[in-house]
């Protein structure tokens, strides 16, 4: 395994592969260079001295500026680095457009077709409130349904608990209708039921028509207050009806071309540019060759490596669409007091990010090279195959369910620093180094981490990542589903009455 490496010609430091100590002596470009600081792998260190202010380069782009004069083999971190992040920008459309040339390999997964000519890679049955004072009804109810049909012939049975649907104005009110409907409306569920009080803000009846044309088989609607006596036992006979109908299902095989992914990190390190962000990225772009569909969101995340995602928008519209959606997110910051290169977390900046630049380039590395298809708004779901980017922020359960509820069937998410957590699809976990894979193999779905211990090229383990995405599209479990973590989160603004 090499001990340190350099991402691109233009950068001015390496990313340590390994811990290097003080004293120790680096080649680079032919170029000896004394580390002046013990090393943390995942971190960097400096290639040249570099005055106040100048620019340090990684990834081929800025990541921020020295805060101070700085000495070749300094260790480079948040305490001599700052961003060059600040207000909104203007920006100027430079289309890059590069092909692909992956081959279409007419590969399949097993899903279960809806009405609707949609498919789902799950088959479960849901119990979406409408609001979250009935999630205790919820939830008493699944847990019910659950002990009557040990869960014979379908995937599973989830309550899925919210704070929301009363109590919130103008956009709030919004978000959450929009995301509620999106999930009523998911594939991975075979049937749902919407349980509502009554008197909520998010109305049930005006809340059912937001979801148009839907299957009244398959989705069914029960206003708590309106019930005579006890209303789990007559959500009970809604369910049991519905387990009856969801049970039938089967799995067939269908084109990988249905397959819609969404793109996510979180707990990152400094191999998450070099790891598991670029295996991810190929993915991505293997899928969109397919005629797939990948979803990138995180939207701070985005901050500083913002413009190589306008240059490869398809259209001068989609170009401006991906301009509001990053200054609109600015502003956002701002309108609260917060600087807009506020963001990486200390478990970021333990792992080797200094910057939100930093972190961006490395982020943005998961949707690869493929021309951007599509911009959505926080809430709208999927008009667009091939590549898409969301409105969302980059809280991790927030953006996940944010990307569920857009239609994505499973979520891929890239961690350095490990997570549990799960959404309302299946969210893969892919680690960015071994040594966080082989401690949290409970957690952990796929290991990138073996790009930089020497045991795989790209190559090679690009088909690995695909069969195994496919597998778990098929059915195999997830870690979270095996372990139980699902939850949801939905996204916050104004006040709350």
């Amino acid at each position: 395994m090499e001990k340190f490496l350099k991402i691109n010609p233009a950068d001015s430091v390496v990313v340590c592969l390994q811990p290097i100590s003080q004293g120790e002596v680096i080649t680079v470009d032919g170029k000896d260079i004394t580390v002046l600081q013990d090393t943390p792998a995942g971190h960097k260190v400096l290639l040249a001295d570099k005055n106040e202010g100048e620019d340090i380069i990684k990834y081929g782009y800025p990541i921020g500026h020295a805060r101070t004069a700085l000495k070749a083999g300094t260790w480079v971190n948040e305490n001599n680095l700052k961003t060059n992040l600040a207000g909104t920008l203007e920006y100027t459309y430079n289309p890059v457009n590069e092909k692909l040339n992956i081959a279409k390999e007419n590969r399949t997964f097993k899903a279960y077709k809806r009405k609707n000519g949609d498919v789902g890679v799950r088959n479960e049955i849901w119990i979406v409130p409408t609001v979250g004072c009935v999630n205790g009804i919820a939830e008493k109810m699944a847990a019910q349904l659950e002990k009557e049909t040990g869960l014979e012939g379908i995937d599973a049975i989830h309550a899925w608990h919210h704070n929301f649907g009363c109590s919130q104005l103008s956009d709030d009110h919004e978000n959450t209708r929009k995301i509620l409907r999106d999930m009523v409306l998911h594939p991975n569920a075979g049937a749902v039921l919407v349980l509502s009080l009554g008197c909520e803000n998010n109305q049930p009846h005006d809340f059912m028509a937001t979801l148009g044309d839907y299957d009244q088989d398959r989705i069914k609607l029960l206003i708590t207050q309106e019930v005579e006596g006890d209303e789990v036992e007559a959500g009970m006979e809604i369910l049991r009806e519905l387990y009856q109908k969801a049970r039938q299902d089967v799995r067939e095989e269908v084109p990988v071309s249905k397959l819609r992914v969404g793109l996510k990190c979180g707990g990152s390190d400094g191999f998450s540019g070099i790891t598991a962000n670029p295996l991810e990225g190929e993915f991505s772009d293997w899928l969109v060759a397919q005629g797939g569909t990948s979803i990138l969101t995180e939207v701070p995340e985005m901050f500083g490596a913002e413009t190589i995602l306008m240059n490869r928008c398809e259209t001068p519209e989609l170009f401006e669409q991906t301009v509001s959606l990053i200054n609109n997110f600015k502003n956002y910051f701002l309108s609260h007091g917060e600087p807009v290169g506020e963001n990486p977390s200390p478990g970021n900046k333990a792992g080797g990010i200094s910057t939100l630049e930093d972190k961006a380039l490395g982020c943005t590395q998961k949707c690869g090279r493929a021309p951007v298809s599509g911009v959505l708004e926080y809430g709208d779901r999927l008009q667009t195959t091939g590549l898409n980017l969301l409105s969302a922020p980059g809280n991790d359960l927030v953006a996940s369910t944010a990307l569920a509820s857009a239609g994505c069937h499973l979520v891929l998410f890239t961690t350095g620093r490990g997570t549990p957590f799960g959404t309302f699809v299946p969210t893969m976990k892919i680690s960015t180094n071994s040594n966080l894979y082989n401690r949290k193999t409970n957690w952990i779905d796929f290991n990138a981490g073996q790009l930089v211990d020497g045991s795989k090229t790209m190559q090679q383990l690009v088909p690995e990542f695909i069969d195994k995405v496919l597998s778990v599209a098929s059915g195999e479990p997830a870690r979270n589903e095996i372990n139980g973590y699902r939850e949801i989160s939905i996204f916050k603004n104004g006040v709350t009455l």
